[in-house]
């Protein structure tokens, strides 16, 4: 009896795993070509990103047929183990009516991942805020968004639960940087020193083509207990914001220490009662 059956059915089994095997991966490939080909560049957009926004979309179309062509392929096996598909398509079907209710957030989380993805709020590879939970898109699906925030924690946020989405890579990011300087400070001259910092880091090699507008000085922001406070802005490539205030920081703290510009600390006069 296994032995007819392997001839039999174990072959058409056989042949049914090659072909969704085949299907499985050329229609990935296939995919791959068509959202390159067919998807309309946005001119807002650099090769980067556009590239992100292309990967993202592969990825999602690529889950989606796999789990199509896996599904259609078990049906397609079952009857050579015996098992009548007719009915177990009836039991699915009061099953989805049993579970009607819970199937309700699916929906909201897949329908909440296509207006994701249409609407381009955000890709793999960026860094976003999706309500309170922050970091790197690891990976979108039509259900649910992976973030891997800076302390290299995983977090798996259904789409369809997310109502705020802040995108800190889109298009291009800025250095926002307030420095408290003492009151006893010239102001023209640390202006003319921030400057003069933010440009020189725009135009060396190393950070140039991070950089698309310099930071400078932008106005007094705030008369702090201890200090002046000023904001310094400037515009850099989407990811790279963080190196560049990094460097400006580092940059500005030396150009101070050689300019005679103090950075004050918190300060506390105590009067004594006689």
């Amino acid at each position: 009896m296994l032995i007819p059956w392997l001839f039999t059915s174990g072959v058409k089994i056989a042949l049914i795993i090659a072909v969704a095997l085949v299907v499985r991966k050329a229609g990935g490939t296939v995919i791959e070509r068509l959202v390159r080909k067919l998807v309309i560049a946005d001119h807002f957009l650099s090769p980067e990103a556009e590239r992100k926004r292309e990967d993202t979309l592969i990825r999602v179309f690529v889950g989606t047929f796999k789990i199509i062509v896996l599904i259609l392929a078990l049906f397609m096996t079952l009857p050579e183990f015996g098992i009548a598909v007719a009915p177990l398509l009836a039991a699915a079907g009061i099953a989805g009516l049993a579970f009607g209710f819970g199937g309700q957030y699916l929906i909201r989380d897949i329908i909440g991942g296509l207006f994701i993805i249409m609407e381009n709020q955000f890709r793999v590879g960026d860094v976003v805020c999706l309500d309170s939970t922050c970091g790197l898109v690891e990976d979108i699906t039509l259900r649910i968004t992976t973030l891997r925030d800076l302390d290299g924690t995983v977090h798996h946020i259904p789409n369809g639960a997310i109502s705020k989405t802040s995108n800190l890579t889109k298009f291009y990011a800025r250095v926002n940087l307030n420095i408290g300087i003492s009151y006893g400070a010239n102001l023209e001259k640390v202006i003319a020193v921030v400057n003069r910092v933010g440009m020189d880091l725009a135009e060396d090699p190393a950070w140039k083509e991070h950089v698309i507008k310099a930071p400078q000085f932008l106005r007094v922001d705030d008369f702090a207990d201890s200090a002046v406070v000023i904001k310094i802005l400037g515009e850099t490539k989407p990811l790279k914001q963080w190196d560049v205030t990094g460097e400006l920081r580092k940059r500005i703290k030396m150009a101070f220490d050689v300019e005679g510009i103090e950075i004050p600390f918190p300060q506390r006069v105590i009067h004594n009662a006689v």
